[in-house]
């Protein structure tokens, strides 16, 4: 007998399919200035300070993104994506978010937070027990027999999420510590074929620079987060980013590895010679490592590439609370809750006077010491190449920068860029 399909179930089945396909973003509609409380002329300065960098050769182009209260009303792009081959930059330009993919590793444990799987205040050995028993290095004092460049000690202190959420856990890194040569050996012999799981459990044998929750300083945390999301959720952290937050928000050029029909939209890398005017470092081509094979090694802590776009797309979901076009990712406390100052009066050397430390953001909190417009519990981090967000829930703002620079440290363009958004908003 043949089975009739009713038409209660055919509209059941075209609606499951619906709520399981992703959102399809759309490239941002700009609205007009003044009906998000800024002014147009004021807004228009912005044009001259951007194009200025480009025209004294110090990036190659950049894309300037500017919303409020949901409304973009500045989304535009100067100079060129590839310099050497004449290609103008747009707003759909594809760029190396390195250190912006933080916030983004931090919404996907915090998902599996909400979902009971761990607390904040667990070690994390209780789910990488590489993490178990961890040694701290000190510096080897004048007059001391121990050799080498350092001596250890017990950690007194379990390494918990929180202190890796929140870069407190004492991980060596290339920054600071008697440990920074080890580490970046650690970081220089990762094999082709290594996954993110194979450099945690190297991590996991070199000593902490101090204490856990001791102090702040920048490093490797995000990664070990990161393998935490895999081993949690039985996921590469690839494919959760997919699942739970990239095809739901519809960011759709957002990628650990580029495929190759989007690589034609690749920035192109640069970096400053001796007069300051930008080289190639980099050329955005099949051979890029934000591309080529093999594709295994995940880093939460630096390796997305994205748009502004999309980047614009995850962010007015934080902004939002948790929610975008009626897809919900985080519930709006826990949004709060990741974007409040965990660090207490600890310095956040990376950012300067002003700034605490939430989970995945750094944080204003005192606007005076900070030099910057923004409102206090404004939240944001940047990019090793020249990329910076912030959101701002106070005055309902958010801005993105990108550009492809390393270093960058010699130019005041993101800040530029900020103090200007802020000079226009006039309500």
């Amino acid at each position: 007998m043949t089975r009739r399909t009713t038409l209660p179930q055919i509209a059941m089945a075209l609606a499951a399919a619906f709520l399981s396909s992703p959102v399809i973003a759309a490239p941002a509609i700009i609205s007009e200035p003044e009906s998000a409380g800024f002014s147009a002329e004021r807004l228009a300065r912005i044009d001259k300070t951007l194009q200025g960098y480009v025209d004294r050769k110090e990036v190659p182009g950049v894309v300037g993104l500017i919303a409020r209260r949901g409304k973009v009303v500045y989304h535009k792009s100067f100079g060129h994506r590839d310099a050497e081959a004449g290609e103008p930059m747009s707003n759909d330009v594809i760029f190396r978010i390195a250190s912006m993919t933080k916030p983004i590793t931090s919404v996907a444990a915090m998902i599996l937070w909400e979902e009971g799987r761990f607390q904040l205040r667990d070690p994390i050995s209780k789910f990488l027990p590489e993490f178990s028993d961890m040694d701290i290095a000190l510096p080897v004092e004048p007059g001391e027999s121990t050799r080498g460049p350092y001596k250890t000690v017990k950690a007194t202190k379990p390494i918990t999420i929180q202190d890796l959420l929140t870069h407190t856990a004492g991980l060596p890194n290339p920054y600071r510590g008697v440990t920074r040569a080890l580490y970046n050996e650690v970081r220089q012999n990762r094999k082709p074929h290594g996954t993110i799981g194979d450099y945690v459990t190297a991590l996991s044998k070199l000593p902490l620079n101090f204490e856990p929750g001791e102090r702040w300083e920048y490093g490797p945390a995000t990664d070990v987060i990161g393998r935490l999301v895999e081993v949690l959720s039985g996921m590469t952290l690839d494919a959760y980013f997919k699942e739970k937050i990239l095809r739901p928000l519809g960011m759709n050029d957002t990628h650990f590895y580029l495929p190759s029909s989007k690589v034609p939209r690749l920035a192109a890398l640069y970096r400053p010679n001796d007069d300051g005017k930008i080289e190639l470092q980099e050329s955005p081509d099949e051979n890029s490592r934000w591309v080529r094979e093999p594709n295994v090694y995940f880093s939460g802590g630096g390796g997305l590439v994205s748009t502004s776009t999309d980047y614009f797309r995850f962010h007015q979901m934080m902004l939002g609370g948790g929610e975008l076009d009626g897809v919900r990712i985080l519930g709006p406390r826990t949004v709060r809750l990741m974007t409040s100052n965990h660090t207490g009066d600890t310095a956040i050397w990376l950012r300067g006077a002003g700034f605490g430390f939430g989970i995945g953001y750094s944080v204003l909190t005192d606007q005076g010491p900070s030099g910057m417009p923004n409102a206090e519990g404004t939240y944001g981090w940047g990019g090793a190449y020249c990329t910076v967000f912030w959101v701002d829930p106070a005055d309902e703002l958010l801005g993105i920068l990108m550009t492809q620079i390393r270093p960058y440290t010699h130019l005041n363009i993101r800040q530029d860029f900020q103090t200007l958004a802020y000079q226009a908003l006039v309500d």
